[in-house]
């Protein structure tokens, strides 16, 4: 399975190894992961080629038709330029979408405010664990109600899985035992490395810790790969800590998404 977009080729690398399954038909890929139905980006199509005219409508049916109990709709497109064709169409049909920047690193150099105070260590017990549970509750964008307190509880199941599989690492910043701020890195076994989840608690933040971290973190990576590769939100601030150690916009990544009504 050909997927030329390195943000998604390392999507489906960590969808996988989080026991995800795929179904290619040629126009698109089916991705399912059934031990978690809520994953949005778990639970998606990856199409092939941009939206031409019409497609809107045909699209929203196949993924109605390949899920059809989902409460969501999300479609990928397997580019690297950031043509999302029809935008109109996919407006008018209540889609948004949503670009992220792939970021890749072969080298990092130190961040400008480095964090000295915190320790950086592996997440190692079922205490560091829980704790990274709890930071992914408290740094969440959407309303944390019962089913999202579910679908984190799952991802951080297939997370801890993989790391203890031998796929990757969490890392975290530490004052004391409290957990500040975390990370993941996993391998793909071929000279890649993706990053996952950078988060820094509320009441920890502007204080260096993430780009101390991914530092760390980068700098471990890249005795085990060749490449490091991260996605980010343009309109995010902390993408700027990724360009400050070293990191280069490579490519654009398309998903468009309708979320539960």
């Amino acid at each position: 399975m050909e997927i030329i977009s390195l943000g998604y080729r390392t999507d489906l690398l960590l969808l996988e190894l989080g026991g995800s399954e795929f179904r290619d038909t040629g126009e698109y890929v089916v991705v399912r992961t059934p031990q978690n139905p809520g994953f949005w980006w778990g639970n998606f199509l990856l199409y092939r080629t941009p939206f031409a005219p019409d497609d809107a409508e045909l699209r929203l049916a196949d993924f109605h038709r390949e899920f059809p109990d989902a409460k969501h709709v999300a479609l990928g497109i397997d580019s690297t330029d950031g043509d999302v064709g029809a935008v109109d169409e996919l407006t008018a049909a209540g889609l948004t979408i949503e670009p992220s920047v792939v970021m890749t690193a072969e080298r990092v150099v130190p961040p400008p405010r480095p964090n000295t105070q915190a320790t950086y260590r592996f997440l190692t017990s079922d205490a560091d664990w829980e704790q990274l549970y709890q930071q992914s509750l408290a740094t969440a964008e959407l309303e944390v109600d019962a089913d999202y307190k579910e679908f984190t509880r799952r991802k951080l199941i297939a997370k801890r899985a993989v790391v203890d599989a031998g796929h990757g690492k969490w890392f975290g910043a530490f004052d004391g035992d409290r957990l500040q701020s975390s990370l993941g890195l996993i391998f793909d076994g071929h000279g890649l490395a993706r990053f996952q989840n950078v988060q820094t608690s509320p009441e920890d933040r502007g204080r260096g810790l993430a780009g101390t971290l991914v530092h760390h973190a980068s700098t471990y990576g890249l005795t085990q790969a060749d490449k490091l590769v991260m996605v980010a939100d343009p309109g995010y601030l902390a993408i700027r800590i990724y360009r400050s150690v070293g990191f280069a916009d490579t490519e654009t990544q398309l998903q468009v998404v309708r979320p539960p009504a």
